[in-house]
């Protein structure tokens, strides 16, 4: 059976995606394994992850300018073979600073996913279908964070930390001569200009009043999510006396809620394109409202499931149509620099509130780790939509070749 266009465009785009989610949870697993055959701290291990998430933020917006200019297939074919060499060379380390430069490699190679990830699929998918296929994008993702430690336990348990990291990052060599195959079927972001429109640079773009807000937006979005995913096991076991592994179901059931509303959001955005910002603000709403209410009320052990799940649901389902409103407010053949610059808010917002919202819990307030949650959740939306109006009024659109 033969797959549609847009199908097998989907499809080669989401296994780049899963891949650079997946290797970055790859990594945790191998710490213990590594303390022992390097002699390293805990300190030393974490900056693994720093450096390949950090350099990944650092380099997506010149990247973004790159694809913008030279086209964005030849920046995922090698980013991802860089990526996934980088990940399966850590198992052939001697030493732990090979560890770290590989790891710096790899984050050269992810950060080029998103900028050319978005790049393309703006050019090769119909507008009708753009949000389901955006969902998709980021569903993958999201699967690769589930994917990544798990699979990488299992197979250090078979054939040791070297295997794995050998057989992950090998994983990435079969993407990359998929890409090559069906290439044909990968389009480039259109480039034309409307008529008469005035032009701006690519730094000036991005320094926009526009770009800007929708940084904001993504970045205090993450901060959010970030908070509840590093302390809602603890807020929920230390400050509501709930056993453990009935909270860590309950963050589990809002990351499973996180992703499957990804896909609604996805088909809303495809059905109702002119209501995004409505749907965005009352879904935002009532994520905050439902993780308050987990908070603050005495409820039941499965209603506070159910509404962890449904929370995450109702934030997971507005992230298609965020994404679409930045699509939409980015001038032809800049989509690359500007996914670059305002998806690196969503590394930078998840690594900020872990400490502060630790030192809340350090300080006996635990019951205000959601409240702040809930609280930058409605931030966030002030950005949204100040974003959408500057978009709509603005009348400058950048040059293609900045």
């Amino acid at each position: 059976m033969a797959f549609s266009r847009t199908t097998r465009v989907n499809f080669l785009i989401g296994n780049g995606h899963f891949l650079s989610h997946f290797y970055v949870l790859c990594l945790p697993p191998m710490f213990i394994a590594w303390q022992r055959a390097f002699d390293v701290s805990f300190a030393e291990l974490g900056m693994t992850i720093m450096l390949m998430s950090g350099t990944t933020a650092i380099l997506q917006t010149p990247v973004g300018f790159l694809v913008d200019r030279h086209g964005a297939r030849p920046f995922l074919i090698g980013g991802t073979l860089l990526m996934s060499l980088s990940l399966a060379a850590m198992g052939l380390a001697t030493q732990f600073w090979q560890i770290l430069a590989l790891a710096t490699l790899s984050g050269v190679g992810n950060s080029v996913i998103h900028p050319a990830d978005y790049a393309i699929l703006s050019g090769s998918v119909a507008k009708d279908r753009m949000g389901r296929s955006f969902a998709l994008h980021t569903f993958s993702g999201n699967l690769g964070f589930s994917a990544g430690p798990p699979v990488a336990a299992l197979l250090m348990a078979w054939i040791g930390w070297r295997g794995a990291l050998l057989t992950v990052g090998l994983l990435g060599v079969p993407v990359v001569f998929s890409i090559l195959l069906q290439s044909r079927v990968l389009k480039d972001q259109a480039r034309e200009m409307v008529h008469g429109a005035t032009t701006m640079s690519g730094r000036d773009l991005l320094t926009s009043r526009t770009m800007i807000l929708f940084f904001l937006f993504f970045m205090l979005g993450a901060m959010a999510g970030g908070g509840v995913q590093s302390w809602l096991v603890t807020v929920l076991h230390d400050f509501k006396g709930i056993e453990l592994e009935v909270a860590a179901t309950a963050l589990t059931a809002y990351m499973l809620g996180s992703t499957t509303g990804v896909l609604f959001g996805g088909w809303f955005a495809d059905r109702f394109n002119h209501h995004v910002l409505p749907f965005v603000t009352g879904l935002t709403i009532l994520s905050a409202l439902l993780i308050v209410a987990v908070d603050w009320l005495n409820l039941p052990i499965m209603a506070i499931i159910g509404m962890t799940f449904l929370s995450g649901l109702a934030l997971g389902a507005s992230r298609t149509p965020r994404d679409i409103m930045v699509k939409d407010a980015a001038p032809p053949g800049q989509i690359g620099k500007v996914f670059g610059f305002v998806s690196a808010g969503l590394p930078l917002g998840s690594a900020v509130t872990p400490v502060p919202f630790g030192m809340l819990i350090d300080h006996g307030h635990p019951e205000m780790v959601l409240v702040l949650v809930a609280v930058i959740l409605l931030l966030s939306l002030l950005c949204a939509g100040s974003a959408k109006v500057s978009a709509k009024t603005a009348q400058a659109i950048a040059l293609p070749a900045e």
